[in-house]
């Protein structure tokens, strides 16, 4: 069975080798994996579809759905950016925030003398303005990541969280 089809901008070049669809656009290329033994995706002209090779069973059907998901938020990611923005909220201590190459450094949380650390992941950007943070990138999954990777480093957990309001929230 095919899937429905996903039509994409003339600007946009979508490439199948092997168990790899790398997306190329112009906001750069994005790749993804996926299991080339139940799948194979069909790409022709400006359009994109997903087959099955296998019988249809409920993981078959989600593992489909989920590349035809994933190719068009790649397809998204290459024409615009995706971008989360997270608030810095103290009331104790102020915190200040560094980014320093692939890491987020978060000073004096809590008071703490050692800063609090957050991957980047993927080739997302990180900018600190005041007491906002904005994450961008072309990837979706690497946007969302880094912004939880974040928001979970100021997770408070052997303090009473209505009294310790502090951390990094989405905005």
């Amino acid at each position: 069975m095919v899937s429905k089809v996903l039509e994409f901008p003339e600007d946009t070049k979508i490439e199948v080798a092997g168990n790899l669809i790398r997306v190329i656009g112009p906001n750069g290329s994005l790749e993804k994996r996926f299991d080339e033994k139940i799948l194979k995706p069909i790409v022709s002209g400006n359009k994109f579809e997903v087959a099955v090779k296998t019988r249809e069973t409920r993981r078959v059907i989600a593992a489909k759905k989920a590349l035809e998901a994933h190719v068009k938020n790649m397809v998204a990611g290459v024409h615009a950016l995706f971008e989360k923005k997270l608030q810095v909220v103290f009331a104790h201590f102020p915190i200040s925030i560094e980014v320093r190459g692939r890491e987020v450094l978060i000073k004096n949380f809590l008071g703490e003398k050692k800063a609090r650390k957050a991957e980047i992941v993927g080739n997302t950007s990180v900018s600190v303005s005041g007491q906002e943070i904005t994450v961008k990138g072309s990837d979706k999954e690497a946007v969302g990541q880094t912004a939880s990777n974040i928001v979970k480093a100021t997770r408070i957990k052997e303090k009473d969280q209505r009294v310790f309001q502090d951390g990094i929230y989405y905005l």
